[in-house]
């Protein structure tokens, strides 16, 4: 499973106005359009999740991500931060690049890893990529996305 070919135009924030890790959570919750009680379930369940341990992987990026009975699919939303976000990267850089992924608690588990395995992948590419900084729509990043996974 290619990461473009799950990315939608909706779920990619490209200046993100988050100043914390907390404000970074909730604005890539939004992206996902889910009713306020789903918003608020999947928040807690990510927070929780954060608490264990960051999901930020070093280099300028972050993948937060979870299961949760709230989702009945793999979701992925995308966030950029032109600042730059304290995460506690362990790297103690600032992440500027962000990939939300939430998967159900039921169904298939390898589906879950598959998506989280092509999002770690395309990050790692994205994050070195200059050409990131120049992208101006949702749209110019599936594509940028789309290129790097050839």
């Amino acid at each position: 499973m290619k990461l473009s070919e799950i990315l939608t135009p909706r779920r990619i924030a490209l200046d993100l106005k988050a100043r914390t890790k907390e404000e970074v959570l909730e604005e890539l919750v939004r992206l996902l359009k889910l009713s306020s009680p789903a918003r608020k379930a999947l928040l807690r369940t990510l927070t929780a999740r954060e608490e264990l341990g960051s999901t930020s992987v070093g280099g300028g990026v972050a993948i937060p991500h979870c299961r949760s009975l709230v989702v009945s699919k793999v979701l992925v939303a995308v966030g950029l931060s032109r600042r730059g976000i304290n995460f506690r990267s362990p790297d103690r850089k600032r992440v500027f690049l962000f990939f939300l992924i939430f998967a159900p608690l039921v169904g298939n588990p390898g589906e879950y890893l598959v998506v989280l395995g092509s999002v770690a992948q395309a990050a790692k590419v994205l994050a070195r990529d200059r050409r990131i900084k120049k992208v101006k729509t949702a749209r110019d990043f599936i594509k940028l996305v789309k290129e790097l996974e050839k």
